[in-house]
């Protein structure tokens, strides 16, 4: 495994070029993409991150994919802001479990200042006094919020892209394409990190898959988590019944992300509990260095914890021991590479 810093060559966002590294014979693009994760990252290293749902339900977003929208009757039960104390009660929990990362997830359209971001930001402090990563999903937001949140002790900011820009009408209206552009480089102004993905399996096509990659692969810098979720269809919502993804298809987006993306954590997200264990294993193979362990993501099924330890202990895997790997710290780099041979 290489330890080089040298910066990754800027990649070719277009989609004609995004098409033909995406359609390479699939073992030559499992090689292509093994060829980056191992130029930029331990390839037998996961991160292992938590994600916990602090205010559930009655989001006024309209996305077809989310039971938390209050625009779908999903038969969620909405919940209240979590306590902060409890909140990072979780979190110490998710640490002893072994988390290196615990994001918080917030259903609201939008921060907006007050006695409930006070309270987050509260939970924030508490979270990162513990040593974990913190990670906050909230919607969007200004400029002094993302300054708030990094002063607070937050490290990354999560707001998704979902899909590309042609099709992201078919699945939002309250919201557009450019304003999650614009939260995602108020986050990086800040001095957060970008933590962006997309979902795969909302109907959309092959190009529309690769247009998102683009769009995030085009980001100056790039996001340094990128999310790559499976829908997971839930009775009430538009897009109940949708036909899964084809599982080489999934496969081969998580190998074009990682060659775009190269020192990007590239994350097996939602949608897992329908995965084999030779599809994880294949997305493994393919570039995907980080997972979220625990039963949940917000309000949809994950695989337990104990089986997320058994697979990665089949396949050899161990989990990221921090976050300077991450950073692509070399002594950090060499010491995992050591682990890993011994």
């Amino acid at each position: 495994m290489s330890t080089s810093l040298l910066p990754a060559p800027a990649p070719d966002c277009a989609l004609p070029a995004i098409r033909v590294i995406y359609d390479l014979p699939l073992p030559e693009l499992i090689f292509r993409a093994q060829q980056v994760q191992r130029a930029h990252h331990d390839p037998a290293a996961v991160q292992l991150c938590t994600l916990q749902s602090i205010k559930t339900g009655r989001c006024p977003e309209n996305c077809a994919y989310c039971p938390q929208s209050a625009h779908h009757d999903t038969g969620l039960d909405a919940g209240q802001l979590m306590d902060s104390g409890d909140i990072v009660a979780s979190a110490r929990r998710a640490k002893e479990g072994g988390a290196a990362r615990f994001c918080m997830g917030a259903a609201w359209r939008e921060v907006r200042d007050g006695a409930q971001f006070d309270s987050v930001l509260d939970a924030v402090r508490g979270v990162s006094d513990l040593g974990l990563e913190v990670c906050c999903t909230l919607g969007m937001l200004t400029g002094p919020q993302a300054v708030r949140l990094k002063e607070a002790g937050c490290t990354v900011y999560n707001h998704n892209l979902d899909t590309s820009r042609e099709f992201y009408p078919e699945i939002i209206t309250t919201r557009t394409y450019d304003d999650r552009l614009q939260t995602l480089a108020r986050v990086r102004t800040a001095g957060l990190q970008v933590c962006s993905g997309g979902i795969l399996g909302m109907g959309e096509s092959v190009d529309d898959r690769l247009k998102m990659l683009g769009e995030l692969a085009a980001l100056d810098p790039q996001p340094d988590s990128v999310p790559i979720n499976a829908l997971v269809p839930v009775a009430g919502t538009p897009l109940d019944g949708a036909a899964p993804v084809d599982p080489i298809e999934f496969v081969r987006v998580i190998a074009t992300a990682r060659i775009l993306m190269p020192r990007a954590m590239v994350r097996l997200s939602a949608g897992r509990t329908a995965m084999s264990d030779e599809m994880q294993a294949l997305c493994y193979l393919a570039g995907a260095n980080s997972i979220f362990l625990g039963e949940k993501l917000l309000t949809t099924p994950n695989p337990e914890r104990s089986d997320d330890m058994k697979l990665l202990a089949r396949l050899g895997l161990h989990p990221l021991a921090g976050s300077s790997v991450e950073r692509g710290d070399p002594n950090a780099l060499a010491a995992c590479a050591s682990e890993t041979a011994r």
